[in-house]
């Protein structure tokens, strides 16, 4: 077979990892594989790799993709050059015409949410297709893990770590933004993992007094420092989310940041307690993949190549427990998995002290 590989949206660690082993295990089958540069910008435009061993041997340790990748670059509101957000096109037909001129037997995406919806539209279109999940938020539905999550988890608690010295030296408060759009799973445990006091999720609206009467009760206690998580998503009681700008020829055009800045001016006028910031950005996309990440995109890769050769098209690799299947992709994109108020991982948070800034769930 003639099998094309892409990814698509956010960079991450663990990309290269799926490359190598869907590479490998389809080239043992004796089939070839053709790697689109730029996610689906590779597949409109016919720009592509043949890769081979060499190309993915030694590949597994290093961060990022070696394809490269694009959010914007949707096929069916296509706003790249020539075209542009103004006047974005549809550009389906041209992917079934670049299917059709390289003999391509099946395409398999790597990628979120925005790459899944895609990679489902063009399933819808009769084009055979599988899914491979990816996203550091984790918030990908009807897979337990995504790769890239557990890398981010490592370097936001890391970073935790490391603020723990300097917050304690000089009795400040320091707050420290995650990414995590919609979901929390990053600043939560994250958080939970480096014995951060408070966190400030999307999935819990936080209230300002709640957050000042939680800092003033660590200082009654002689606790004259805090470490404060918070999710770039995080919003106020009945709040908007905090709009660094807006891009509007992305799949997701709201940028959000800057909630750790209000969060930090909030906590100095209302508490009496000097706050600094660390917005860690996108450290938590960098980087090598931990050893979970490198063994979930192996097995992600080697389940895609088995569900080609299942002729199950229209699914996604997934892992549940510690078995790899396969899940429809029209379920996987159907909702995000968010973090649930009355989880146990909400609850073991608040058994051992910490706050999500809002009374009503503790």
């Amino acid at each position: 077979m003639n099998i094309g590989i892409l990814t698509g949206g956010g960079d991450c660690p663990g990309l290269n990892a799926v490359i190598r082993a869907f590479t490998k295990f389809a080239l043992k089958r004796g089939h070839r594989v053709l790697g689109f540069r730029d996610g689906f910008k590779g597949l409109v435009e016919n720009n592509f790799m043949r890769l081979t061993d060499r190309e993915v041997s030694g590949i597994i340790i290093r961060g990022g993709t070696i394809l490269g990748t694009s959010n914007i670059a949707n096929p069916f509101s296509y706003m790249l050059p020539p075209f542009s957000p103004e006047k974005p096109a549809d550009m389906s037909g041209e992917v079934r015409r670049i299917f059709r001129k390289n003999g391509l037997d099946c395409l398999v995406a790597i990628g979120g949410d925005g790459t899944q919806n895609m990679a489902y539209g063009l399933f819808q279109m009769g084009l055979p297709v599988i899914g491979v999940p990816k996203t550091i938020d984790n918030d990908l539905s009807k897979t337990d893990y995504t790769f890239g999550y557990d890398t981010a988890l490592q370097i936001v608690t890391e970073a935790i770590d490391r603020l723990h010295t300097t917050a304690e030296s000089h009795e400040r408060a320091m707050v420290i933004e995650t990414m995590g759009r919609y979901a929390g799973w990053i600043a939560l445990r994250s958080a939970i993992a480096g014995g951060g006091d408070l966190v400030l999720i999307p999935e819990i609206e936080y209230r300002d007094a709640d957050i000042v009467d939680y800092v003033k009760a660590r200082r009654k206690k002689g606790k004259n420092f805090s470490i404060i998580v918070v999710a770039e998503g995080a919003r106020r009681k009945g709040g908007e989310f905090t709009v660094s700008k807006k891009v509007a020829s992305s799949t997701d055009p709201l940028r959000l940041g800057g909630i750790s800045y209000k969060i930090a001016d909030f906590v100095e006028k209302n508490v009496g307690m000097e706050a600094r910031v660390v917005v860690l950005g996108h450290l938590q996309r960098g980087g090598v993949p931990t050893h979970f990440d490198r063994w979930l995109a192996t097995g992600f890769g080697v389940k895609a190549m088995d569900l080609i050769e299942e002729k199950k098209f229209g699914y996604m690799a997934a892992l549940h427990g510690q078995t790899f299947t396969g899940v429809s992709i029209k379920s996987a994109v159907g909702r995000l998995k968010r973090v649930d108020p009355g989880s146990f991982d909400v609850k073991m948070a608040l058994k051992v002290g910490m706050s999500f800034g809002n009374k009503d769930v503790e």
